[in-house]
C-alpha cells in the first residue's frame, strides 16, 4: 500500500492563533501530528503551510514542508496545491491529516488509506 500524508498547517487560526506551534509535552503540536503520521504506513509525510515560522519548526525536527499560498480559504485548498505541485497521478492516494490531531492513531490513518485504495 503506497500513499502520502499531507498535513495542512497554518499559523493564523481564527480561534487559536499559532495553534500549530503550541507546546504539547515538550514538542510543538505540528511535530506531534507529524510523528504520529510517520508511524503509519505512508511513504511520504508532508506539512503544507504558508507560514515561515511553521516551516522552520518542521524542517528543524527533520520534517518535509511544502510552502503554499496564504490565500487558501481551507486546508483542502492547501492540500490541492501540494498535489498539483507534486504532480501526483490520479491514482495516487493522499490522506489529509488535520494539523490539530496530535493523538491520531496511525492505524486509523492506515485504514483511511486502505479504504481509499479499494
Amino acid at each position: 500500500m503506497s500513499f502520502t500524508i499531507i498535513i495542512p498547517s497554518r499559523f493564523g487560526s481564527t480561534r487559536l492563533p499559532g495553534k500549530a506551534l503550541l507546546d504539547i509535552a515538550g514538542k510543538p503540536m505540528v511535530q506531534r501530528v507529524y510523528e504520529q503520521s510517520c508511524q503509519s504506513n505512508a511513504d511520504e509525510v508532508l506539512v503544507a503551510t504558508d507560514d515561515p515560522r511553521i516551516a522552520e519548526v518542521v524542517t528543524g525536527f527533520g520534517g518535509q514542508v511544502v510552502m503554499t499560498s496564504a490565500e487558501h480559504p481551507s486546508g483542502t485548498d492547501r492540500l490541492q496545491e501540494v498535489v498539483s505541485k507534486k504532480q501526483y497521478s490520479d491514482k495516487h492516494v493522499v490522506v489529509n491529516v488535520q494539523g490539530d490531531e496530535p493523538l491520531i492513531p496511525p492505524a486509523v490513518i492506515n485504514q483511511v488509506a486502505e479504504n481509499l485504495l479499494s
